[in-house]
């Protein structure tokens, strides 16, 4: 008989923004002309920049040739992209890398999911909390996480705790773990590190010989220049760190699908008997396996982002969303919420008033405007008691949003 993986069975029933979209489903069901804004999910609203418009059009003018048609393309990546990737994104910083060390992926929740397939099942495994719910998701469905107890604790994960009372500032842990999950700027709390922060982690991982996944897919809404856009600006992170990057948010590619993993051919992880093993030749071999590569026409569109008109472009989009965090954190304070992020992120974090639960600020907010959040707690036990708040909206559906909360807090 074949026989389930029972570890699925472990996990919540429902991925987080699959229960936020049911229970939305359900109001909307029940309330059918109720008028309803979502600033939850962290999808873009605005278009596509004119230059990767064009870059794809001429793409798919390109396939529809026989001279210019491409089939299955090259599973890393093809070389015009990764070139510009090192030419336009880390040269800059005085990062240098090989075409070698860039994978080209169709988003960062892939290979940030994916990437626990290159360590062994018995790693321990650490992460901030609250976290993006894909990296434990990922490492419970192999059972690396252990059981989830009624706190939402997982037995096997170490949890660096981020909240109000220590600056969401992750502390070093006084044990060893095996690898740490670190996402700046964070999902969901908006919040950034600084480079002395950020340093403390690389120098852990290299003394305790530990590995950091780390997801930088927001990086590119970093405002303050004193902090780092990757953690390669660390010196020694080349040893130690897997950098994941996505064109989602920073380009509006989230129906486009295309991003990108670093894994510089430093960084090694050891086998029972101490042998060290090179992980990007195994990454290579994965992907080579189990992925046939993002399409030539995203990879064109996003090479087109590097060009001049397109990074004008891409920074215009940002900036948009940005103004809808600002927004959101002056009104909101002059409200008398307590909320973090939002000036290096296009997250808001809220306390919830009255020390209500997430899920019940999720409903009553809802209920009484017909404005959606993200609740805390999906992101992790240090998350109840906060909600998510996301910029990716259009100015005049946040500001509508906005008016709707203030007139009832008012």
């Amino acid at each position: 008989m074949a026989l389930v993986n029972e570890h699925f069975l472990k996990m919540p029933g429902n991925y987080l923004f699959a229960d936020v979209a049911k229970r939305v489903g359900a109001f909307k069901a029940a309330h059918k002309r109720a008028d309803i804004i979502s600033l939850g999910t962290g999808d873009v609203t605005q278009p596509l920049a004119p230059a990767v418009v064009a870059a794809l059009h001429k793409a798919a003018e390109e396939m529809g040739t026989p001279e210019g048609f491409h089939g299955y393309g090259p599973e890393q990546g093809y070389l015009f992209l990764r070139e510009a990737i090192i030419k336009h994104d880390y040269l800059p910083r005085g990062i240098h890398f090989t075409a070698n060390e860039v994978f080209i992926n169709d988003g960062a929740k892939s290979d940030t999911g994916n990437i626990q397939e290159l360590i062994r099942w018995d790693n321990s495994v650490g992460v901030t909390d609250p976290i993006y719910p894909v990296y434990l998701d990922s490492n419970s469905m192999i059972g690396r996480s252990g059981v989830k107890d009624e706190s939402g604790h997982w037995s096997n994960v170490f949890y660096f705790p981020c909240t109000a009372e220590n600056h969401f500032i992750p502390q070093i842990p006084d044990k060893r773990v095996d690898v740490v999950y670190l996402c700046y700027p964070n999902n969901p709390t908006g919040t950034v590190l600084s480079r002395e922060e950020l340093k403390k982690w690389v120098n852990y991982a290299i003394k305790n010989d530990a590995l950091i996944f780390f997801d930088a897919a927001y990086e590119a809404y970093i405002q303050d220049p004193d902090i780092p856009h990757s953690i390669y600006e660390i010196r020694g992170a080349r040893k130690c760190a897997i950098e994941f990057r996505s064109y989602s948010k920073t380009a509006g590619f989230t129906g486009v699908r295309c991003g990108y993993t670093i894994v510089p051919e430093e960084v090694t992880a050891a086998t029972l008997d101490g042998n060290r093993i090179p992980l990007n030749p195994l990454w290579l071999r994965r992907q080579s396996t189990k992925f046939n590569g993002t399409s030539y026409l995203s990879q064109r569109a996003a090479e087109a982002i590097y060009t001049p008109e397109g990074q004008i472009q891409t920074k215009e989009g940002i900036a948009y969303y940005m103004y809808n965090a600002e927004n959101m954190l002056r009104r909101f304070r002059r409200l008398g919420f307590e909320v973090y992020g939002g000036e290096n992120a296009p997250y808001v974090w809220m306390k919830t008033p009255n020390a209500a639960d997430s899920w019940t600020f999720f409903n009553e907010l809802l209920s009484r405007t017909r404005v959606v959040c993200t609740p805390g707690v999906g992101f992790g036990p240090s998350g109840e008691g906060y909600v998510r708040f996301t910029a990716f909206g259009s100015h005049e559906k946040t500001d509508e949003a906005i008016d709707r909360i203030e007139r009832w807090f008012k």
